[in-house]
């Protein structure tokens, strides 16, 4: 058998590596008919995603539609998801903008009972390394709460500024949204190298992660975050499960016949990274309404091979009859 490598995180401390080990629940944000919040059904949705095993609740981020929640409504799902997990699994909160927003939200979201933040980038400035590290530093100082920092489209980071964010008091860790491999090896060891007494935690964060969990492995990279658990959860845990356990018939068999095709589709779309996420959460859930603006809903053709996907990779799963052959 091929030896493992260490996880990228080996060193972090027992106590917040089982907080925040297993499949992590990014929530859609539900809305009524008028586009208003509808706090009934997210917190339904936010206790069937508990109910079903994740190990956290990433509350208002990018899935959950962060950028259309006023601060109030932010304020109000979190309370909701801090209410519905009870201490079960931790909850953390999306936060964004610039740094003075940013470090509302954060506050907003302490006030709510968080366990913690996922900083996303700054609203549309492309910003050196320098001042990316002055707006997360910041933010890391705003509140009591630890924050995941979330590189993607432009908030990019050499590995000499990753280092700086894992020495700096209250940054945790990072997820990776951007998918460079090369780059991500070349944090991860300097980070081990440059700051070796950090507890520093990694995260998949790609639109659907699992298609590339096997490679993130490879760097010891193992969380990461799952649409795919908001509208069709018993497929994400069985696809986890055989990633974590080494049934590689059973990932290949998922990767294959669902989540590459799940891909494809996510593709033809602008927004379907969360649109789409959307309508399947409504296919089998409760009604958490349309997209808010920008945002557009799937074409219906689309919807319909959301559903037939779905019911093929339920197909696929390993209790399902047949599902070995």
């Amino acid at each position: 058998m091929t030896a493992q490598p260490p996880p990228a995180d080996a060193g972090r401390s027992p106590q917040l590596a089982d907080r925040l080990d297993g499949l992590l629940f990014f929530p859609v944000t539900a809305y009524a008919p008028d586009g208003a919040l509808n706090l009934t059904a997210f917190r339904a949705h936010v206790r069937a995603g508990i109910d079903a095993g994740a190990a956290a609740v990433f509350a208002c981020c990018g899935t959950g539609e962060f950028h259309a929640l006023t601060p109030e409504e932010f304020a109000a799902c979190v309370t909701a998801a801090v209410a519905e997990a009870d201490g079960r699994v931790p909850v953390v909160a999306g936060t964004g903008y610039g740094t003075a927003l940013a470090a509302r939200f954060a506050r907003l979201a302490q006030d709510a009972g968080a366990d913690g933040l996922l900083a996303m980038p700054p609203y549309l400035v492309t910003a050196g390394q320098e001042g990316l590290l002055r707006h997360y530093t910041a933010l890391a100082a705003a509140t009591a709460l630890p924050v995941i920092v979330y590189q993607r489209d432009n908030a990019v980071f050499t590995p000499a500024t990753v280092a700086a964010l894992a020495r700096t008091p209250g940054i945790i860790g990072l997820k990776d949204g951007l998918g460079d491999l090369d780059l991500l090896q070349r944090i991860i060891s300097t980070v081990r190298t440059d700051a070796p007494d950090e507890d520093f935690l990694y995260f998949n964060g790609l639109p659907t992660a699992e298609l590339t969990g096997p490679a993130y492995r490879g760097l010891g990279v193992r969380r990461y975050s799952s649409a795919v658990f908001a509208f069709a959860p018993d497929i994400a845990v069985a696809f986890h499960r055989a990633l974590t356990t080494g049934d590689d018939d059973t990932v290949t068999r998922l990767l294959d016949g669902f989540y590459r095709p799940l891909v494809e589709l996510r593709n033809q779309g602008r927004g379907y990274a969360v649109s789409l996420v959307k309508a399947g959460v409504r296919l089998r859930g409760p009604d958490v309404g349309e997209v808010r603006p920008p945002l557009s809903e799937p074409a219906p053709a689309h919807v319909e091979e959301l559903a037939a996907l779905i019911d093929h990779g339920l197909a696929l799963l390993p209790e399902a009859p047949g599902a070995g052959a």
